[in-house]
């Protein structure tokens, strides 16, 4: 026999003896000696072979092992030697705490120790160490082995390693926490919710939106917004697995001086599974959740509000300016039929010869007196020129001032902007005002000249770009142009070239130009066009301050 089969062997020997003894106990055997053996063995009648308890310790897959009751290691199994790396003959009356790697809080192995002394089997993690010196985590639970008396007089460890199990649960702690910072980051609010509408999750613009509302939950105040405002409702909408996009709402907030504006979306979201049932992929319907955004708009809600305000303001005070110089024509025309009349009156005394020189000059006395009151009146009704101070400019913004101004009536008569603006222009010191009525005037001229061609495709073109250290502007479009001979006489004062004259001065470009020469710049109709008309700009900063 082997030195390696000599134990096997032995031990086959003292089972088989148990066996025999357990058979017929030899008289005057004390009877607990018998009953532990018994119980051993299980049924009497069909007794367990003693040696399969042995086995199936020692083929466990948990590490187990027995101590004393001072901790002092009498047995191990194969499962203890494969995790900790330690053979069962290096660790045989040896001390438990040969495992640890100290990284254990002192107040876990009093805990430990309380338990296990009163009798009651302590589990929990303990941070250990393999004999080549690695750490890993131990789920660990301790039984205390009393004798007949109660008394304490050895543990029963079991342990396995959980240190990936540790490590998944830290990355899903992780990964919730990066979620919830790039939630709570984001500038919208976001708020998760069951099918009930309760909910699950919510981000801190949820939470700031609560502290406004002062204790009303924005959730019950969006939802009865939308359903009153846009007739939806967000659960509903989810649920069914529809959802919504870019709805815009606005709510009341107390102290808010006016309703603050939200763009709502609704996502439905389904959830898996996750009962024991559906481990085999038999798994029911999933929970239905509802993923609802709502992006505050407010400010850009507000700023268009001005805009729109702004915009009207400027069209009152061009109706009233309008309205101011109709009236004053009107009277200035009927002042100017008084020396008209006189005039007529004094031909026709001049013509019978029954006119002489004292009547006549008292004639043209009146004729002046009557001119001047009309010319009076005229003047008197030119609108003051406000005083701008100089001020750097960019010229595609007011160009896109412009074209937001004139948008009604640009989309009226069927107009299409090709708005070609240079990426980067520079900044020069102008009359915001002046410039920006300047490229009014231009597109006002470009819409007229569309309608009146007759064309069904009616394109306006607007380009910048940089030249130098100033701006050169072009506004085209396919209208019905300018005739050659009239290229420089448009830029006269009084020179109309419209069909429909009324309503026109034919001071328009005039003053354009004279706004052009105070940047240093200059403006020509370019003779180059094939179709319709590009006025080209060239724009510097301003040559004084006017």
């Amino acid at each position: 026999m082997s030195p390696q089969q000599a134990p096997e062997a032995t031990q086959e020997a003292v089972i088989n003896a148990l066996g025999a003894f357990l058979a017929a106990p030899p008289e005057g055997t004390p009877p607990e000696v018998v009953e532990a053996l018994t119980l051993m063995g299980g049924n009497p009648k069909d007794p367990l072979p003693p040696r399969l308890f042995f086995e199936a310790v020692e083929q466990s897959p948990l590490a187990i092992s027995i101590t004393d009751a001072r901790a002092t290691i009498l047995y191990a199994n194969r499962a203890f030697e494969t995790l900790t790396g330690y053979d069962r003959t290096e660790v045989l009356g040896r001390n438990e705490s040969i495992l640890s790697n100290r990284a254990t809080p002192e107040s876990i192995y009093r805990h430990l120790w309380r338990t296990l002394e009163q009798r009651q089997p302590w589990t929990g993690t303990l941070v250990n160490r393999t004999k080549g010196g690695e750490d890993y985590l131990a789920e660990l639970t301790i039984a205390p082995v009393l004798d007949r008396s109660g008394a304490l007089r050895y543990f029963l460890g079991m342990h396995r390693d959980v240190t990936k199990v540790h490590e998944l649960e830290a990355a899903v702690r992780q990964q919730k926490a990066r979620v919830e910072t790039v939630l709570d980051a984001a500038p919208a609010l976001i708020v998760l919710l069951d099918h009930e509408g309760r909910i699950i999750l919510d981000n801190q613009e949820y939470k700031k939106l609560l502290g406004d509302l002062r204790g009303r939950e924005p959730l019950e105040v969006l939802r009865a917004a939308l359903r009153e405002q846009v007739g939806v409702d967000v659960l509903e909408a989810g649920v069914s697995g529809q959802g919504f996009k870019n709805l815009e709402v606005g709510i009341e907030v107390p102290g808010g001086g006016g309703p603050r504006w939200f763009v709502c979306s609704a996502t439905p979201v389904e959830e898996s599974d996750v009962s024991a049932r559906s481990y085999f992929g038999r798994a029911s319907g999933g929970e239905h959740r509802v993923l609802l955004l709502a992006n505050e708009v407010t400010s850009r809600r507000r700023e268009i509000e001005r805009s729109h305000l702004e915009n009207l303001r400027a069209r009152l005070a061009e109706q009233q300016r309008m309205h101011g110089m109709r009236e004053a024509l009107a009277a200035a025309i009927y002042q100017i039929q008084v020396p008209l009349n006189v005039i007529s009156a004094a031909a026709s005394m001049l013509r019978g010869g029954a006119a002489n020189i004292d009547t006549l000059a008292g004639m043209l006395d009146q004729i002046s007196h009557s001119g001047q009151r009309a010319l009076d009146t005229l003047t008197s009704a030119l609108p003051e020129e406000p005083r701008e101070p100089g001020a750097l400019v960019n010229v595609n913004e007011l160009l896109r001032q412009v074209l937001e101004l004139e948008t009604d009536r640009l989309l009226a008569n069927g107009v299409v902007v090709d708005w070609r603006p240079a990426a980067v222009l520079p900044e020069f010191t102008s009359h915001k005002d002046q410039l920006r009525a300047l490229f009014k005037h231009l597109v006002d001229n470009a819409i007229h000249a569309l309608c009146e061609s007759g064309r069904a495709q009616r394109e306006l073109r607007l380009c910048t770009r940089r030249v130098d250290d100033g701006v050169e502007v072009e506004i085209e479009d396919n209208g019905s142009g300018i005739a050659p001979e009239d290229r420089y006489r448009v830029f006269e004062p009084f020179f109309i070239g419209w069909r429909q004259r009324r309503g026109h001065a034919g001071m328009g470009l005039a003053l354009a130009q004279e706004i052009v020469n105070a940047h240093g710049g200059s403006i020509e109709v370019d003779s180059e066009a094939v179709a319709g008309c590009r006025v080209r700009l060239l724009l510097n900063t301003l040559s004084q301050e006017r």
